[in-house]
């Protein structure tokens, strides 16, 4: 169910998206509240349904600035039972270590969620099946994938707010490489790196486009991400149902240009919209929660200011 069969059309066809960007200063608050009224303002089909979560969970971090923090996480599965969500899964597969136990531990995420022994799907030992991408963007022409992603009747991407230094921002469709089983692919997960790392990204946003994306930009991450990079107080959840918009409004939450940024830009034409004016924004403006986030020199052309002072 999870497999996208969202129309695949140029973007000038397609009718503008919406993004919430909300203000929130720390993880000690009710985030569940303000992920609930987004949702609602959305009107997402969740009665009901099975929602799989699939947070970026990269290895032991306890501070979670590599992770999406676990009060985020706790919060989106609050809220979507709120809604009436039959079961919500959360499932990730990290690609660095295979010790995924090891990283629940690290993060806590017991504490906030209980009997996640029961919640929890180790998307790298997930059972799989052979799925044909719906692009040839890349090499590869088909990949296994978990059967709870493909089960699910409501794909949600909870990545972290992450500069990288590869393809210059991670947020909701690069978070797609978790899904690629390690147990199929080994770690870490080198298929993807081969076949080209923003092809790939594409391939599998086409394939597997999330139904929702929340961004957790709370405490976020600048200079030589996705591991090695520093701590950026960012205070922002970006939030919508275009995983493209949401992922270029949070590019510009960083103070990046997503249409310059290869595989939005590609994702762009095909997946959802990346151009601003195709974009109505809810919530804080950007200009409001702007900040310049520190990439490695050679994204230094992403940056929409320059001389941007940094906040």
């Amino acid at each position: 169910m999870a497999l996208s069969t969202y129309p695949l059309m140029p973007s000038a066809n397609r009718p503008p998206s919406q993004v919430a960007i909300r203000r929130v200063g720390n993880y000690q608050g009710d985030l569940a509240a303000v992920i609930f009224e987004t949702l609602r303002e959305f009107r997402l089909p969740v009665e009901g349904k099975t929602v799989l979560l699939k947070p970026n969970l990269v290895q032991a971090d306890p501070e979670c600035v590599i992770n999406t923090h676990p009060a985020v996480i706790a919060a989106a599965r609050e809220s979507f039972l709120r809604l009436g969500a039959a079961r919500v899964w959360i499932g990730e597969g990290p690609g660095h270590e295979r010790d995924t136990e090891g990283i629940l531990e690290a993060i806590r995420l017991r504490e906030w969620i209980a009997r996640l022994e029961d919640q929890f799907v180790d998307l790298n030992l997930d059972e799989v099946k052979r799925v044909a991408l719906r692009t040839r963007a890349s090499r590869l022409r088909e990949l296994y994938l978990p059967a709870a992603v493909l089960a699910a009747d409501l794909f949600v991407s909870l990545p972290k707010m992450k500069t990288h230094h590869w393809v210059g921002a991670t947020l909701s469709l690069k978070n797609l490489f978790g899904v690629v089983p390690g147990s199929c692919y080994g770690w870490p997960k080198n298929v993807l790196h081969w076949a080209g790392i923003e092809n790939a990204i594409l391939d599998l946003g086409t394939t597997l486009r999330p139904d929702f994306a929340i961004v957790d930009g709370i405490v976020a991450m600048e200079g030589n991400g996705p591991i090695q990079g520093k701590s950026k107080p960012a205070g922002v959840l970006v939030m919508g149902d275009d995983p493209v918009a949401v992922d270029a409004t949070a590019a510009r939450v960083m103070g990046l240009a997503p249409e310059r940024m290869s595989y939005l830009s590609k994702a762009g034409y095909v997946l959802g919209h990346v151009r601003e004016e195709k974009i109505r924004q809810i919530g804080e403006a950007i200009p409001s929660v702007e900040s310049c986030f520190e990439v490695l020199g050679p994204f230094h052309g992403l940056i929409r200011h320059k001389g941007a002072t940094r906040r």
